[in-house]
């Protein structure tokens, strides 16, 4: 698997860690905390009641509105400063040291308290009132399973044999598998828990055991998820791509480390409700979490390559000791009387985690073979969308926890929000709206993409209209990509100026006066601008075609905003604006004629050339070479003029643009070749000389004459 890259997903991740924790520091030490800095108590849960019940009543709630409406509205919270606050916090985390230091005596006393508790639970409903009624329920969720398992022996064998060979087979199959696999979390929960919801329970009894038979739960759910992802026993239905032993140490250890989550979870919300103090439960929920964070560290460490050959040189990894240094770091929140900066790491953990797992199940689902294998601007659409969607909804999820976790309303601002608060709300809108943003420009940029691709392969094959279209294709895609571009740019970060609270309606205004103000000033800018875009309207000039404008000729390359590239025919690249050029002449669209002039003597038989030069056409026509670009095959259109010395005849054909110069070289040489056969001679000019016939000197004088003509 590719490590991790650093991009502005791990930034988002950083700037929502660290703004989540300033607002919930920032709200406790400002309405949770008193004047010198230590944590309230917990009220007694009988003082609880007692209020609840006093707010239930009209009169009292009435008697609340008139004293709220006659005080006026209540003085804002004094900000504090960033010393001020981070003084304040480690003030509290010294002080919850504290605690913890002098609840270590009491702990035996506590224990014990707890032990009574459950003593006396157990006394009153039975020593299997307890344990039996877990095991019980656990047992019948494993009855429940295992009917379920025998009932099904048909439709397993049908998804077992189900094929895996294209993308569509393996959807189906993980569709089936994971219908099969929610059958088998749902038989387990109807026999364990919903077989316990049938009976009537003691409140401490029924807290308890339906607190580990959520743990039981999870393990069973993270068992079947591990079937269904990893498939440790059947590699052909493998979603993340790894080695069998690879699957098999991460299908056991994910198991174990739910459970174990889950256990120290329920135990922490446990010791409370059997009677132990407040800081016997932050005690337990340390010892607790340092055993967590050792099996994490365990697992980590210990963990093979995704090949399954090497266990060792964890140590000279630095991801390892990255992550390790992060589940520290998670874990050192635990000391803390607030349990948001714990949580918060779990859920950027997860998501991290989540996102790169995707990524490689999206891609090793639907991967492809051949061109689209080799070429990543091929990559199928479904891919594209598939692992971005998952990406935002990922995301947009734990964003969206967080923000439950702070207590945070994304679509409101309340009037006692402090600072870091709105920071907070903001930064996770912006963070969504960027991750949709995102979504939109890769889909289409991947479209576009594509749809080049397939410009590209076999642009001169096929009829005339679809090469005319794929050449228009070629042409304005990249223009629209890259204005689609500026588009989602320009909407995306409006949207998140008007998230975090800028008005963005003078940024409009402001910006139409600015684009006025630098036309006046970049005059040729603009002008080659607008001439490109009306070229370009006017559909001049396409990528690939030979055009000339003035001096300037070549082939069309590519083109921006304001400039065009044209390949000379010998190697010249010349990138000319727009505006310089005037009027333009395609050489390259549709068809072009091609005339030929040949030079006979005056006693050739025109008949007999003509009919060569017809015979010479067909043969044109019927060469696999040439047949697809001639649209009308070689003829003898007359002759053109008598010479001095010869008769001009010409002779035209018509071809595909650029093929004509290829052609017109074979015809000259068939020509030749025919003309030989037949004795039919070319006309070149000749001298002659008159004189005594009898004399050498003139003799030779002609002679040389003759040579020098010929020559």
């Amino acid at each position: 698997m590719r490590g991790p890259q650093i991009n502005g997903v791990w930034l988002a991740i950083a700037i929502i860690l660290a703004v989540a924790a300033l607002a919930r520091f920032e709200s406790t030490s400002v309405s949770a905390q008193p004047a010198n800095g230590a944590p309230l108590a917990t009220p007694p849960p009988q003082d609880l009641r007692a209020l609840a019940d006093l707010l239930d009543k009209p009169e009292i709630r009435a008697w609340l509105r008139a004293r709220a409406n006659s005080a006026g509205a209540a003085p804002r919270p004094r900000s504090e400063s960033a010393a001020q606050m981070i003084g304040s916090r480690l003030d509290a985390t010294r002080a919850s040291l504290r605690r913890l230091a002098a609840a270590i005596p009491d702990l035996p006393a506590q224990l014990g308290i707890v032990w009574a508790t459950l003593t006396s639970e157990l006394r009153q409903h039975g020593a299997l009132g307890l344990v039996g009624a877990l095991a019980g329920f656990a047992v019948l969720g494993t009855l429940a399973d295992a009917l379920f398992w025998r009932g099904t022996g048909g439709l397993r064998d049908r998804i077992t044999a189900l094929p895996v060979e294209t993308a569509e087979d393996r959807l189906r199959a993980v569709a089936w598998r994971l219908l099969y696999g929610t059958g088998h979390i749902g038989a387990f929960a109807a026999g364990s828990v919903g077989a316990f919801l049938a009976f009537d329970w003691a409140p401490l009894l029924q807290e308890i055991v339906l607190t580990y038979l959520i743990v039981i739960l999870a393990v069973r759910l993270t068992l079947v998820g591990g079937r269904i992802v990893l498939a440790p026993g059947a590699e052909r239905f493998r979603l993340l791509p790894m080695s069998t032993p690879t699957a098999r140490y991460w299908f056991l250890w994910s198991a174990v480390l739910v459970g174990a989550f889950y256990f120290a979870k329920g135990t922490f919300r446990l010791v409370p409700a059997l009677g132990a103090t407040p800081a016997t439960r932050t005690l337990v929920g340390v010892v607790l979490s340092i055993i967590l964070l050792g099996l994490a560290l365990v697992a980590l460490w210990r963990r093979p390559t995704l090949d399954g050959h090497r266990t060792s040189h964890r140590a000279y990894e630095g991801s390892t000791w990255l992550v390790s240094a992060y589940f520290v770091g998670v874990w050192l929140t635990a000391f803390s009387s607030e349990t948001a900066p714990f949580d918060i790491g779990l859920v950027l953990l997860l998501v991290v985690l989540a996102s790169f797992g995707l990524r490689r199940v999206v891609e090793h689902l639907l991967r492809s073979s051949g061109r689209e294998a080799a070429d990543p601007t091929m990559r199928p659409l479904a891919v594209v969308a598939f692992h971005r969607g998952l990406r935002v909804a990922v995301f947009v999820g734990g964003a969206l926890v967080v923000a439950y976790i702070l207590d945070l309303d994304l679509t409101a601002l309340a009037a006692n929000d402090t600072a870091a608060t709105r920071l907070a709300r903001a930064v996770l809108d912006v963070v969504i709206i960027l991750l949709i943003a995102d979504f939109v420009w890769q889909m289409a940029r991947v479209a576009i993409d594509r749809h080049l691709s397939g410009t590209t392969v076999g642009a001169m094959t096929g009829t005339d209209a679809e090469i005319r279209r794929r050449q228009r294709l070629r042409t304005l895609l990249p223009v629209l990509r890259n204005l689609l571009l500026v588009a989602v740019v320009a909407v995306a970060g409006l949207m998140a100026l008007s998230t975090i609270g800028v008005d963005v309606g003078p940024l409009v205004a402001g910006a139409g006066i600015v684009g006025i103000a630098i036309g006046f000033g970049a005059q040729t800018l603009v002008k080659d601008v607008i001439a490109g875009m009306f070229f370009l309207f006017d559909d001049a000039f396409r990528v690939g075609e030979y055009i000339e404008s003035g001096p300037i000729k070549g082939t069309v390359e590519a083109f921006s905003l304001r400039s065009i590239k044209l390949r000379h025919q010998r190697g010249a690249l010349h990138t000319v604006p727009f505006g310089a050029l005037t009027t333009i002449t395609n050489q390259s669209r549709d068809w072009v004629i091609d005339k030929l002039s040949i030079g006979v003597t005056y006693d050739t038989d025109l008949d007999a050339v003509k009919r060569i030069v017809k015979e010479i056409g067909g043969v044109l026509q019927e060469d696999p070479e040439f047949s697809p670009h001639i649209l009308e095959t070689l003829k003898m259109q007359g002759v053109e003029q008598f010479g001095d010395f010869a008769i001009q005849v010409r002779l035209k054909m018509r071809t595909r643009p650029g093929e004509q110069f290829v052609i017109r070289r074979r015809a000259y040489a068939l020509i030749k070749r025919a003309f030989e056969k037949q004795g039919i001679q070319f006309a070149y000019p000749t001298v002659t000389v008159a004189g005594d016939a009898g004399g050498a000197t003139a003799a030779a004088a002609a002679k040389a004459g003759l040579d020098l003509a010929q020559a």
